[in-house]
């Protein structure tokens, strides 16, 4: 047994990772975008055309998790998130059909957050995202009742919630009732790009609460000043009880008490598309989690996740309605 799947069983019922299977739902707060995404090959070529292979599929880090999660097994996933009118009948479809129960709220004025994501089809399929956040950044403290944690047994905060004020509030609403209610709570910090907009500092302040980080190897790095991803996993466990950095081909690193724990490695796999990879990990890690999987075995569920997600075009795993596509995700 490693360090780490000790750890979580010596924790009891309330530490972070703590084992054991639990019977309650995971509750996702976080957004619902609609991802266009454009698949090129080389470099784009400015001021004129690029051939690429565009599709419409349904996204939003939020969304994905909670995709992923009911995909790797987890019974009762619950999505919080708030949609435009013109795609919010879509986007609830797509969502029941993945086994999530999308409890939505429909935004009168502002419309669904939409994210171009520039895919380079070479051998690395690393993307680029364009973002307009639209409704999923509107989501506020008035879209929150604690009635909603009825029956939960863990919560999850997509970190694009950290980054427009009613969202932060909202955060600040969700963190009290959790605490209230002994629910844990788990943290995808989402966009080095926009950390670095908000501020590492206010960040780190708005955390307080939660269980489990979930950083990339680029998140990690910039949340602490630390170069060497092992050395930011380590610093950020000092500060959050529990600590997965996601290293996406070197797998994951898994923290604890100021020193990495475990270190899990990736499968192997050839990309079609990055979009979401990190997000089918998280959502695997948690379903893991909940099915009374300690950290480690959890973090191994998580890196197979990525690895069938690169393989796929958009952020979210196939349907489970076989009426609603295949292998590949639904265009819109």
């Amino acid at each position: 047994m490693s360090d780490s799947d000790r750890g979580a069983r010596a924790g009891g019922a309330g530490a972070a990772g703590a084992v054991g299977p639990a019977e309650g739902a995971l509750l996702v707060v976080g957004d619902v975008v609609t991802d266009v995404v454009a698949r090129h090959r080389g470099p784009l070529a400015a001021g004129t055309d690029t051939v690429a292979a565009v599709r419409t599929v349904p996204g939003g880090a939020g969304a994905n998790v909670a995709c992923w999660a009911a995909h790797e097994g987890c019974a009762d996933v619950r999505l919080l998130g708030r949609v435009g009118r013109d795609t919010a009948a879509w986007h609830e479809d797509e969502l029941t059909a993945s086994g999530v129960r999308p409890l939505l709220v429909t935004d009168p004025r502002a419309p669904t957050g939409t994210v171009i994501c520039l895919v380079d089809s070479g051998a690395s399929a690393e993307r680029t995202f364009l973002t307009d956040s639209g409704a999923s950044l509107r989501l506020a403290p008035g879209d929150w009742s604690p009635a909603l944690l009825d029956g939960v047994a863990r919560l999850h905060l997509s970190g694009y919630l950290f980054f427009s004020g009613p969202s932060r509030a909202l955060v600040s609403v969700v963190l009290e009732s959790t605490r209230a209610r002994g629910v844990p709570v788990s943290l995808d910090p989402a966009s080095a790009g926009f950390l670095t907009a908000l501020g590492v500092d206010r960040f780190l302040g708005l955390c307080a609460g939660v269980d489990i980080l979930l950083p990339s190897r680029d998140e990690a790095c910039l949340l602490t000043g630390l170069p060497d991803p092992a050395d930011a996993a380590a610093e950020l466990s000092r500060r959050f009880p529990l600590v997965v950095t996601k290293l996406g081909g070197d797998g994951a690193l898994i923290a604890r008490s100021g020193s990495v724990r475990a270190r899990v490695p990736a499968l192997r796999a050839a990309p079609r598309d990055t979009t979401g990879a990190g997000d089918a990990f998280t959502g695997a890690f948690l379903a893991a989690l909940l099915g009374g999987a300690g950290p480690e075995k959890a973090a191994r569920a998580g890196c197979a996740a990525g690895a069938k997600a690169v393989k796929r075009v958009g952020g979210r795993p196939p349907a489970r309605d076989p009426r609603r596509g295949g292998d590949e995700t639904r265009d819109r």
